[in-house]
């Protein structure tokens, strides 16, 4: 455990993120969800801990130069884990996004002083609703800007330290829960969360249930056509099969969740167990209550809430009252 004596840097307060059971939501229902609040990180999300694995892996092996730009492509996340990481480290941060996420994950990213770049979405996008022709174009540009300022390019989909990071998020939550988890289930984005954490419970005891959470409209991963790529839920589900994070990690189950499920349970999340989070809570959230009331009736699962709700004041996940 991290000690109580001040720390360092803001940095070293990454990670050790409380884990809470969601009893007010499970009701009637046999068993526990347990959700690791990951929000609560310095960044408001879990992708501050694969901002400190990516930056620090690299300084140490040498490929991030002192006082390199470091480049990346972000669903507004990853950009403001690294915005924080890299201020600490000493490195400018250009972070390379598409116009169609919510616009305080820009603001918060030029508050923390990275240069944000915005690409236009794809013809046929709508405005909230990232796809993957969306992603694409982002992509395209970050290479660009790598290429340009001759930057290092974090690659949070293909770069090891992304799922090497969340081995730890697995160890706190098998702390946490005494080893007393039998599945994980995890909307998937880059894969490295899934990978990380289902990858290390499983080598800890291989009956635990590992579940990728996917858009209902998109679900790929489990063999669906897609029927509309431009889902509500920020930050994954981006119609991708190449997914390099994934090699090797066993996957028991695939879960869809619509739009309006996720954003339901997101408001219940709440209104009822005070815990004020994003879009993909509220689908790992819906999955994990269906578990409970199907495959893992009386069980214990765990969830990631990967982000704070303030990261979408501007979206229609909270109306105005």
């Amino acid at each position: 455990m991290r000690s109580q004596s001040v720390l360092p840097s803001v940095v070293d307060a990454i990670g050790e993120t409380p884990a809470v059971e969601l009893a007010r939501l499970t009701g009637s229902l046999s068993g526990r969800i347990v959700a690791k609040l990951e929000y609560l990180n310095p960044g408001f999300s879990k992708k501050d801990r694969i901002a400190r694995q990516i930056v620090d892996d690299a300084i140490g092996t040498g490929r991030l130069r002192p006082g390199q730009t470091v480049v990346e492509l972000t669903s507004g996340n990853t950009g403001t884990g690294l915005a924080i990481v890299c201020a600490v480290r000493g490195h400018p941060f250009v972070a390379v996004m598409s116009e169609g996420n919510s616009r305080e994950r820009a603001r918060m990213m030029r508050a923390l002083g990275a240069k944000v770049v915005l690409v236009p979405q794809a013809e046929g996008s709508i405005g909230g609703q990232v796809s993957g022709a969306d992603l694409a174009l982002v992509k395209l540009r970050a290479q660009e800007l790598t290429d340009e300022l001759h930057a290092f390019r974090a690659d949070q989909f293909a770069n090891p330290s992304a799922a090497r990071a969340h081995e730890q998020t697995a160890s706190e939550l098998w702390s946490q829960t005494n080893g007393e988890i039998d599945a994980f289930c995890e909307f998937l984005g880059t894969g490295g969360t899934y990978a990380g954490i289902a990858g290390t419970l499983k080598r800890r005891r291989a009956a635990i249930a590992g579940y990728i959470v996917e858009p209902r409209d998109a679900a790929v991963l489990a063999g669906e056509p897609v029927v509309n790529a431009n889902h509500r839920i920020q930050g994954g589900g981006y119609s991708m099969t190449d997914l390099p994070l994934l090699d090797g990690i066993a996957v028991d189950g695939y879960l869809a969740v619509s739009d309006a499920e996720a954003i339901d349970v997101a408001r219940r999340l709440a209104h009822e167990e005070g815990i004020f989070a994003g879009f993909s809570s509220g689908a790992v959230v819906a999955a994990a209550l269906r578990l409970l009331g199907e495959a893992h009736v009386g069980g214990t699962v765990a969830v990631v809430l990967a982000d704070s709700g303030l990261k979408y004041l501007s979206t229609d996940l909270w109306p105005d009252a």
